[in-house]
Protein backbone atom coordinates (compact mmCIF):
# COMPACT_ATOMS: atom_id res chain seq x y z
CA UNK A 1 0.00 0.00 0.00
CA UNK A 2 1.50 3.38 -0.99
CA UNK A 3 2.76 5.60 1.85
CA UNK A 4 1.04 8.61 0.28
CA UNK A 5 0.62 10.41 -3.00
CA UNK A 6 3.14 13.01 -4.17
CA UNK A 7 2.40 15.51 -6.94
CA UNK A 8 5.54 16.57 -8.83
CA UNK A 9 5.61 19.58 -11.15
CA UNK A 10 8.73 20.37 -13.21
CA UNK A 11 9.11 21.26 -16.88
CA UNK A 12 12.28 19.14 -17.12
CA UNK A 13 11.27 15.60 -18.10
CA UNK A 14 14.57 14.16 -16.82
CA UNK A 15 13.92 15.54 -13.32
CA UNK A 16 10.37 14.21 -13.40
CA UNK A 17 11.70 10.76 -14.30
CA UNK A 18 14.32 10.79 -11.55
CA UNK A 19 11.82 11.88 -8.90
CA UNK A 20 9.22 9.38 -10.08
CA UNK A 21 11.72 6.52 -9.77
CA UNK A 22 13.33 7.62 -6.51
CA UNK A 23 10.08 8.37 -4.67
CA UNK A 24 8.41 5.31 -6.17
CA UNK A 25 11.17 3.10 -4.74
CA UNK A 26 10.58 4.79 -1.37
CA UNK A 27 6.99 3.54 -1.43
CA UNK A 28 5.12 6.63 -2.61
CA UNK A 29 2.50 6.96 -5.35
CA UNK A 30 3.92 9.64 -7.67
CA UNK A 31 2.12 11.73 -10.30
CA UNK A 32 4.20 14.07 -12.48
CA UNK A 33 3.40 17.00 -14.75
CA UNK A 34 5.25 19.76 -16.55
CA UNK A 35 2.69 22.55 -16.09
CA UNK A 36 1.19 24.52 -13.21
CA UNK A 37 -2.28 24.16 -14.76
CA UNK A 38 -2.23 20.36 -14.41
CA UNK A 39 -0.90 20.59 -10.88
CA UNK A 40 -3.65 23.05 -9.95
CA UNK A 41 -6.35 20.71 -11.29
CA UNK A 42 -5.02 17.84 -9.17
CA UNK A 43 -4.79 19.98 -6.05
CA UNK A 44 -8.27 21.44 -6.59
CA UNK A 45 -9.66 17.92 -6.92
CA UNK A 46 -8.20 16.99 -3.52
CA UNK A 47 -5.46 14.77 -4.90
CA UNK A 48 -2.03 14.38 -3.32
CA UNK A 49 -0.58 14.43 0.17
CA UNK A 50 2.47 16.50 -0.83
CA UNK A 51 3.44 18.84 -3.68
CA UNK A 52 6.98 19.16 -5.05
CA UNK A 53 7.25 21.99 -7.56
CA UNK A 54 9.85 23.92 -9.49
CA UNK A 55 9.77 27.72 -9.39
CA UNK A 56 10.17 28.44 -13.11
CA UNK A 57 7.28 26.78 -14.95
CA UNK A 58 6.11 27.42 -18.53
CA UNK A 59 2.67 28.74 -17.56
CA UNK A 60 3.08 30.18 -14.03
CA UNK A 61 5.68 30.99 -11.41
CA UNK A 62 5.76 28.30 -8.74
CA UNK A 63 5.93 30.91 -5.97
CA UNK A 64 2.65 32.46 -7.16
CA UNK A 65 1.03 29.03 -7.09
CA UNK A 66 1.82 28.36 -3.42
CA UNK A 67 -0.58 30.94 -1.87
CA UNK A 68 -3.41 29.62 -4.07
CA UNK A 69 -2.71 26.09 -2.89
CA UNK A 70 -2.55 27.18 0.77
CA UNK A 71 -5.83 29.03 0.44
CA UNK A 72 -7.85 25.98 -0.56
CA UNK A 73 -5.74 23.33 1.16
CA UNK A 74 -3.78 24.93 4.03
CA UNK A 75 -2.54 21.58 5.37
CA UNK A 76 -1.04 20.42 2.06
CA UNK A 77 2.76 20.75 2.36
CA UNK A 78 4.62 22.20 -0.60
CA UNK A 79 8.34 21.63 -1.24
CA UNK A 80 10.01 24.07 -3.64
CA UNK A 81 12.87 23.20 -6.00
CA UNK A 82 14.94 25.84 -7.76
CA UNK A 83 18.15 26.28 -9.71
CA UNK A 84 18.22 29.92 -8.53
CA UNK A 85 20.25 28.94 -5.48
CA UNK A 86 20.44 32.08 -3.38
CA UNK A 87 19.08 33.43 -0.13
CA UNK A 88 16.25 35.24 -1.92
CA UNK A 89 14.83 31.94 -3.15
CA UNK A 90 15.00 30.36 0.30
CA UNK A 91 13.41 33.40 1.97
CA UNK A 92 10.65 33.71 -0.63
CA UNK A 93 9.83 30.01 -0.33
CA UNK A 94 9.46 30.37 3.43
CA UNK A 95 7.39 33.56 3.17
CA UNK A 96 4.99 32.03 0.65
CA UNK A 97 4.38 29.10 2.98
CA UNK A 98 6.55 26.34 1.52
CA UNK A 99 7.39 23.48 3.86
CA UNK A 100 10.99 23.44 2.65
CA UNK A 101 13.28 24.51 -0.17
CA UNK A 102 15.69 22.30 -2.12
CA UNK A 103 18.37 23.76 -4.39
CA UNK A 104 19.12 22.09 -7.71
CA UNK A 105 20.97 19.85 -8.17
CA UNK A 106 19.61 18.09 -5.10
CA UNK A 107 20.69 14.99 -3.25
CA UNK A 108 18.10 12.21 -3.50
CA UNK A 109 18.69 11.10 0.11
CA UNK A 110 18.10 14.65 1.30
CA UNK A 111 14.97 14.89 -0.87
CA UNK A 112 13.60 11.66 0.60
CA UNK A 113 14.29 12.90 4.14
CA UNK A 114 12.43 16.16 3.42
CA UNK A 115 9.50 14.22 1.98
CA UNK A 116 9.34 12.00 5.07
CA UNK A 117 9.31 15.04 7.39
CA UNK A 118 6.65 16.74 5.30
CA UNK A 119 4.43 13.66 5.36
CA UNK A 120 4.84 13.28 9.11
CA UNK A 121 4.32 16.90 10.17
CA UNK A 122 1.58 19.44 9.54
CA UNK A 123 2.84 22.31 7.43
CA UNK A 124 3.56 25.52 9.31
CA UNK A 125 1.79 28.68 8.21
CA UNK A 126 4.07 31.59 7.47
CA UNK A 127 3.39 35.28 7.27
CA UNK A 128 3.77 36.64 3.76
CA UNK A 129 5.97 39.66 3.25
CA UNK A 130 4.40 42.70 1.60
CA UNK A 131 7.78 43.96 0.45
CA UNK A 132 9.31 42.85 -2.88
CA UNK A 133 12.78 41.42 -2.67
CA UNK A 134 15.22 42.43 -5.38
CA UNK A 135 18.38 40.63 -6.38
CA UNK A 136 20.34 43.79 -5.60
CA UNK A 137 19.34 43.47 -1.95
CA UNK A 138 20.86 40.03 -1.47
CA UNK A 139 23.17 40.23 1.56
CA UNK A 140 24.85 36.85 1.00
CA UNK A 141 26.40 35.34 -2.10
CA UNK A 142 27.13 31.69 -2.86
CA UNK A 143 25.59 28.51 -4.25
CA UNK A 144 27.78 25.98 -2.45
CA UNK A 145 26.08 23.31 -0.28
CA UNK A 146 27.41 25.04 2.84
CA UNK A 147 25.77 28.34 1.89
CA UNK A 148 22.54 26.61 0.84
CA UNK A 149 22.24 25.27 4.38
CA UNK A 150 22.80 28.79 5.76
CA UNK A 151 20.01 30.12 3.53
CA UNK A 152 17.63 27.41 4.68
CA UNK A 153 18.33 28.08 8.35
CA UNK A 154 17.78 31.82 7.83
CA UNK A 155 14.51 31.11 6.04
CA UNK A 156 13.27 29.01 8.96
CA UNK A 157 14.19 31.71 11.47
CA UNK A 158 12.74 34.79 9.80
CA UNK A 159 9.34 34.54 11.49
CA UNK A 160 10.70 33.71 14.94
CA UNK A 161 12.34 35.68 17.73
CA UNK A 162 14.73 32.90 18.70
CA UNK A 163 18.15 33.98 19.90
CA UNK A 164 20.87 33.05 17.40
CA UNK A 165 24.60 32.46 17.93
CA UNK A 166 26.65 32.97 14.75
CA UNK A 167 30.11 31.42 14.82
CA UNK A 168 32.81 31.90 12.24
CA UNK A 169 36.22 33.31 11.47
CA UNK A 170 36.77 37.02 10.94
CA UNK A 171 35.60 38.13 7.51
CA UNK A 172 33.09 35.32 6.92
CA UNK A 173 30.07 37.66 7.00
CA UNK A 174 28.59 37.21 10.47
CA UNK A 175 27.03 40.68 10.48
CA UNK A 176 25.57 40.07 7.01
CA UNK A 177 23.78 36.97 8.34
CA UNK A 178 22.51 38.95 11.33
CA UNK A 179 21.21 41.67 9.01
CA UNK A 180 19.51 39.07 6.82
CA UNK A 181 17.75 37.60 9.86
CA UNK A 182 16.53 41.10 10.69
CA UNK A 183 15.75 42.45 7.22
CA UNK A 184 13.78 39.38 6.16
CA UNK A 185 12.14 38.81 9.56
CA UNK A 186 9.07 40.16 11.29
CA UNK A 187 11.15 42.83 13.06
CA UNK A 188 12.36 44.37 9.80
CA UNK A 189 10.46 47.62 10.48
CA UNK A 190 12.36 48.05 13.75
CA UNK A 191 15.95 49.17 14.21
CA UNK A 192 18.97 46.97 13.61
CA UNK A 193 21.66 47.98 16.12
CA UNK A 194 25.12 46.43 15.91
CA UNK A 195 27.65 46.57 18.74
CA UNK A 196 31.23 45.29 18.52
CA UNK A 197 32.14 44.26 22.06
CA UNK A 198 35.86 44.18 21.26
CA UNK A 199 35.81 47.87 20.30
CA UNK A 200 34.32 49.16 23.59
CA UNK A 201 36.54 49.87 26.62
CA UNK A 202 35.75 47.43 29.41
CA UNK A 203 34.62 50.13 31.83
CA UNK A 204 32.08 51.53 29.35
CA UNK A 205 30.40 48.31 28.18
CA UNK A 206 27.47 48.38 30.62
CA UNK A 207 26.74 52.06 29.97
CA UNK A 208 26.97 51.45 26.21
CA UNK A 209 24.50 48.58 26.31
CA UNK A 210 22.05 49.62 29.02
CA UNK A 211 22.42 53.39 29.16
CA UNK A 212 23.14 55.48 32.25
CA UNK A 213 21.50 58.07 34.46
CA UNK A 214 22.80 61.56 34.97
CA UNK A 215 25.50 61.55 37.63
CA UNK A 216 25.95 57.77 37.49
CA UNK A 217 29.70 58.23 37.10
CA UNK A 218 32.23 60.97 36.54
CA UNK A 219 31.45 62.76 33.30
CA UNK A 220 27.83 61.56 33.10
CA UNK A 221 26.33 65.05 32.85
CA UNK A 222 23.27 63.84 30.97
CA UNK A 223 21.22 60.69 30.69
CA UNK A 224 22.78 58.27 28.19
CA UNK A 225 20.68 56.14 25.85
CA UNK A 226 21.89 52.54 25.65
CA UNK A 227 21.87 50.18 22.70
CA UNK A 228 18.99 48.16 24.13
CA UNK A 229 16.83 51.28 24.12
CA UNK A 230 17.92 52.13 20.57
CA UNK A 231 17.03 48.61 19.38
CA UNK A 232 13.61 48.48 21.09
CA UNK A 233 11.21 46.57 18.87
CA UNK A 234 14.06 45.51 16.58
CA UNK A 235 17.28 43.51 16.69
CA UNK A 236 20.42 43.95 18.77
CA UNK A 237 23.49 42.34 17.22
CA UNK A 238 26.26 41.67 19.76
CA UNK A 239 29.38 41.03 17.72
CA UNK A 240 32.49 39.47 19.31
CA UNK A 241 30.44 38.40 22.32
CA UNK A 242 33.46 36.50 23.67
CA UNK A 243 35.06 39.84 24.53
CA UNK A 244 32.20 40.94 26.80
CA UNK A 245 33.36 41.49 30.42
CA UNK A 246 31.93 39.16 33.06
CA UNK A 247 30.08 41.99 34.83
CA UNK A 248 28.21 42.86 31.64
CA UNK A 249 27.57 39.16 30.98
CA UNK A 250 25.67 38.97 34.28
CA UNK A 251 23.44 41.89 33.30
CA UNK A 252 22.85 40.47 29.82
CA UNK A 253 21.82 37.15 31.37
CA UNK A 254 19.12 38.96 33.35
CA UNK A 255 17.78 40.50 30.14
CA UNK A 256 17.53 37.08 28.52
CA UNK A 257 15.94 35.52 31.61
CA UNK A 258 13.52 38.25 32.65
CA UNK A 259 13.19 40.54 29.65
CA UNK A 260 14.23 43.62 31.61
CA UNK A 261 17.29 45.64 32.58
CA UNK A 262 18.30 48.66 34.64
CA UNK A 263 20.43 51.55 33.46
CA UNK A 264 23.77 52.27 35.12
CA UNK A 265 22.87 54.32 38.16
CA UNK A 266 19.18 53.50 37.77
CA UNK A 267 16.92 51.48 40.06
CA UNK A 268 13.73 50.98 38.10
CA UNK A 269 13.67 47.86 35.87
CA UNK A 270 12.92 48.62 32.22
CA UNK A 271 11.01 46.08 30.14
CA UNK A 272 12.56 45.41 26.77
CA UNK A 273 11.38 43.85 23.51
CA UNK A 274 14.55 43.14 21.55
CA UNK A 275 15.71 40.15 19.57
CA UNK A 276 19.33 39.31 20.35
CA UNK A 277 21.73 37.87 17.82
CA UNK A 278 25.28 37.20 19.01
CA UNK A 279 28.42 36.39 17.06
CA UNK A 280 31.94 35.23 17.86
CA UNK A 281 35.12 34.04 16.21
CA UNK A 282 36.34 32.51 19.47
CA UNK A 283 35.71 29.14 21.11
CA UNK A 284 33.23 30.06 23.85
CA UNK A 285 33.47 26.62 25.45
CA UNK A 286 37.18 27.17 25.92
CA UNK A 287 36.47 30.60 27.42
CA UNK A 288 34.01 28.94 29.82
CA UNK A 289 36.73 26.54 30.98
CA UNK A 290 39.05 29.50 31.52
CA UNK A 291 36.43 31.29 33.61
CA UNK A 292 36.08 34.10 31.08
CA UNK A 293 32.54 33.39 29.88
CA UNK A 294 29.43 32.39 31.83
CA UNK A 295 28.18 28.93 31.00
CA UNK A 296 24.55 29.85 31.75
CA UNK A 297 24.79 32.82 29.39
CA UNK A 298 26.27 30.59 26.69
CA UNK A 299 23.25 28.31 26.77
CA UNK A 300 20.87 31.30 26.72
CA UNK A 301 22.58 32.70 23.63
CA UNK A 302 23.18 29.41 21.85
CA UNK A 303 19.50 28.63 21.21
CA UNK A 304 20.08 28.35 17.46
CA UNK A 305 23.78 27.95 16.56
CA UNK A 306 24.92 28.86 13.06
CA UNK A 307 28.45 28.17 11.82
CA UNK A 308 29.61 30.21 8.85
CA UNK A 309 32.13 28.32 6.74
CA UNK A 310 35.43 30.03 5.91
CA UNK A 311 35.90 30.86 2.25
CA UNK A 312 38.47 28.06 1.82
CA UNK A 313 35.67 25.55 2.56
CA UNK A 314 33.45 26.94 -0.21
CA UNK A 315 35.91 27.75 -2.96
CA UNK A 316 33.21 27.09 -5.58
CA UNK A 317 31.57 30.37 -4.48
CA UNK A 318 34.61 32.48 -5.39
CA UNK A 319 33.53 33.19 -9.02
CA UNK A 320 30.09 34.38 -7.89
CA UNK A 321 31.63 36.56 -5.22
CA UNK A 322 34.12 38.03 -7.69
CA UNK A 323 31.35 38.91 -10.14
CA UNK A 324 29.33 40.46 -7.31
CA UNK A 325 32.19 42.65 -6.14
CA UNK A 326 33.05 43.71 -9.70
CA UNK A 327 29.40 44.73 -10.23
CA UNK A 328 29.56 46.79 -7.05
CA UNK A 329 32.67 48.53 -8.36
CA UNK A 330 30.89 49.19 -11.64
CA UNK A 331 27.91 50.66 -9.76
CA UNK A 332 30.36 53.04 -8.07
CA UNK A 333 31.39 54.42 -11.45
CA UNK A 334 34.35 52.22 -12.36
CA UNK A 335 34.65 50.61 -15.82
CA UNK A 336 33.29 47.09 -16.24
CA UNK A 337 35.95 44.42 -15.73
CA UNK A 338 36.22 40.66 -15.48
CA UNK A 339 38.87 38.09 -14.50
CA UNK A 340 40.21 35.56 -16.95
CA UNK A 341 39.86 31.82 -16.27
CA UNK A 342 43.41 31.42 -14.97
CA UNK A 343 42.96 34.28 -12.51
CA UNK A 344 39.70 32.81 -11.21
CA UNK A 345 41.32 29.42 -10.80
CA UNK A 346 44.15 31.02 -8.84
CA UNK A 347 41.66 32.70 -6.52
CA UNK A 348 39.80 29.41 -5.99
CA UNK A 349 43.01 27.67 -4.91
CA UNK A 350 44.01 30.37 -2.44
CA UNK A 351 43.24 29.71 1.26
CA UNK A 352 41.89 33.21 2.10
CA UNK A 353 42.96 33.77 5.72
CA UNK A 354 40.89 36.99 5.68
CA UNK A 355 37.91 35.20 4.10
CA UNK A 356 35.31 37.10 2.05
CA UNK A 357 36.46 40.46 3.40
CA UNK A 358 39.95 39.82 2.03
CA UNK A 359 38.53 38.81 -1.35
CA UNK A 360 36.36 41.92 -1.54
CA UNK A 361 39.28 44.20 -0.74
CA UNK A 362 41.40 42.51 -3.40
CA UNK A 363 38.73 42.80 -6.10
CA UNK A 364 38.02 46.45 -5.30
CA UNK A 365 41.74 47.19 -5.45
CA UNK A 366 42.08 45.43 -8.81
CA UNK A 367 39.01 47.21 -10.18
CA UNK A 368 40.62 50.57 -9.38
CA UNK A 369 44.26 49.92 -10.27
CA UNK A 370 44.11 47.57 -13.27
CA UNK A 371 43.64 49.49 -16.51
CA UNK A 372 42.53 46.67 -18.80
CA UNK A 373 39.03 45.26 -19.18
CA UNK A 374 40.27 41.71 -18.48
CA UNK A 375 42.24 41.15 -15.29
CA UNK A 376 44.84 38.40 -15.90
CA UNK A 377 46.43 36.02 -13.40
CA UNK A 378 49.66 38.00 -13.56
CA UNK A 379 47.86 40.98 -12.02
CA UNK A 380 46.92 39.08 -8.88
CA UNK A 381 49.80 36.64 -8.40
CA UNK A 382 51.76 39.18 -6.39
CA UNK A 383 48.70 40.01 -4.26
CA UNK A 384 48.30 36.52 -2.82
CA UNK A 385 50.56 35.28 -0.06
CA UNK A 386 50.28 31.62 0.83
CA UNK A 387 49.18 31.51 4.49
CA UNK A 388 49.96 27.86 5.14
CA UNK A 389 53.36 28.77 6.53
CA UNK A 390 54.05 32.16 8.10
CA UNK A 391 57.31 32.92 9.87
CA UNK A 392 58.25 29.24 9.85
CA UNK A 393 55.08 28.18 11.73
CA UNK A 394 52.64 25.66 10.25
CA UNK A 395 48.88 26.16 10.71
CA UNK A 396 47.89 24.96 14.18
CA UNK A 397 51.52 24.60 15.30
CA UNK A 398 52.63 26.31 18.49
CA UNK A 399 56.13 27.81 18.10
CA UNK A 400 58.67 26.21 20.42
CA UNK A 401 60.24 29.59 21.17
CA UNK A 402 56.90 30.87 22.46
CA UNK A 403 56.02 27.95 24.75
CA UNK A 404 59.58 27.68 26.06
CA UNK A 405 59.79 31.39 26.83
CA UNK A 406 56.50 31.38 28.77
CA UNK A 407 57.50 28.26 30.68
CA UNK A 408 60.85 29.78 31.66
CA UNK A 409 59.19 32.98 32.79
CA UNK A 410 56.58 31.26 34.97
CA UNK A 411 59.14 28.87 36.47
CA UNK A 412 61.37 31.80 37.39
CA UNK A 413 58.41 33.62 38.96
CA UNK A 414 57.38 30.71 41.21
CA UNK A 415 60.96 29.86 42.23
CA UNK A 416 61.38 33.45 43.40
CA UNK A 417 58.58 32.91 45.92
CA UNK A 418 60.53 30.19 47.75
CA UNK A 419 58.42 28.45 50.38
CA UNK A 420 56.30 31.55 51.02
CA UNK A 421 52.66 31.74 50.04
CA UNK A 422 52.39 34.32 47.27
CA UNK A 423 50.38 37.44 48.18
CA UNK A 424 46.81 37.87 46.83
CA UNK A 425 46.28 38.92 43.25
CA UNK A 426 48.58 36.29 41.78
CA UNK A 427 46.66 35.96 38.51
CA UNK A 428 46.77 39.68 37.69
CA UNK A 429 50.47 39.98 38.58
CA UNK A 430 51.48 36.98 36.50
CA UNK A 431 49.37 38.31 33.63
CA UNK A 432 51.09 41.70 33.87
CA UNK A 433 54.51 40.06 34.09
CA UNK A 434 54.11 37.83 31.07
CA UNK A 435 51.69 39.71 28.81
CA UNK A 436 54.25 42.06 27.25
CA UNK A 437 56.93 39.39 26.60
CA UNK A 438 54.24 36.91 25.54
CA UNK A 439 52.86 39.25 22.88
CA UNK A 440 56.36 40.31 21.85
CA UNK A 441 57.53 36.72 21.38
CA UNK A 442 54.38 35.75 19.48
CA UNK A 443 54.63 38.75 17.15
CA UNK A 444 58.29 37.96 16.58
CA UNK A 445 57.54 34.30 15.85
CA UNK A 446 54.88 35.28 13.30
CA UNK A 447 57.06 37.95 11.67
CA UNK A 448 54.66 40.65 12.87
CA UNK A 449 51.58 39.02 11.31
CA UNK A 450 48.80 40.11 13.70
CA UNK A 451 46.22 37.73 12.23
CA UNK A 452 48.51 34.75 12.84
CA UNK A 453 49.51 36.05 16.28
CA UNK A 454 45.87 36.50 17.29
CA UNK A 455 45.12 32.94 16.17
CA UNK A 456 48.01 31.50 18.18
CA UNK A 457 47.02 33.46 21.28
CA UNK A 458 43.31 32.69 20.96
CA UNK A 459 42.52 36.40 20.92
CA UNK A 460 40.27 38.48 18.72
CA UNK A 461 42.35 40.48 16.25
CA UNK A 462 40.84 43.78 17.48
CA UNK A 463 41.68 42.80 21.07
CA UNK A 464 45.27 42.03 20.11
CA UNK A 465 45.57 45.31 18.24
CA UNK A 466 44.29 47.19 21.31
CA UNK A 467 46.76 45.39 23.60
CA UNK A 468 49.63 46.21 21.23
CA UNK A 469 48.62 49.86 21.32
CA UNK A 470 48.05 49.97 25.10
CA UNK A 471 51.36 48.26 25.86
CA UNK A 472 53.26 50.41 23.37
CA UNK A 473 54.59 47.39 21.52
CA UNK A 474 56.23 47.62 18.15
CA UNK A 475 55.20 45.13 15.49
CA UNK A 476 58.31 42.97 15.45
CA UNK A 477 59.60 41.50 12.24
CA UNK A 478 62.06 38.66 12.57
CA UNK A 479 62.78 36.47 15.57
CA UNK A 480 64.24 38.20 18.57
CA UNK A 481 66.10 36.59 21.49
CA UNK A 482 64.92 37.86 24.91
Amino acid sequence: MPAGQILVCDDDSAIRTVLNQALGRAGYDVRTTGTAASLWRWVSAGDGNLVITDVVLPDENGFDLIPRIKKIRPDLPVVVMSAQNNILTAITAAERGAFDYLPKPFDLKELTAVVQRAMASPTAKREASPEPRGEDRLPLIGRSPAMQEIYRVIARLTQTDLTVMIMGESGTGKELVARALHDYGKRRHGAFVAVNMAAIPKELVESELFGHERGAFTGATNRGVGRFEQAEGGTLFLDEIGDMPLEAQTRLLRVLQQGEYTTVGGRTPIKTDVRIIAATNRDLRQLIQQGLFREDLYYRLNVVPMRLPPLRERAEDVPDLVRHFLRKAEDEGLPAKHLDAEALDMLKRYRWPGNVRELENLIRRLAVLHSGETIPASAISGELKEPSRVGGIEDGEEPATLSAAVERHLTKYFLAQGDKLPPPGLYDRILQDIERPLLSICLAATRGNQIKAAHLLGLNRNTLRKKIRDLGLEVIRGLRAD
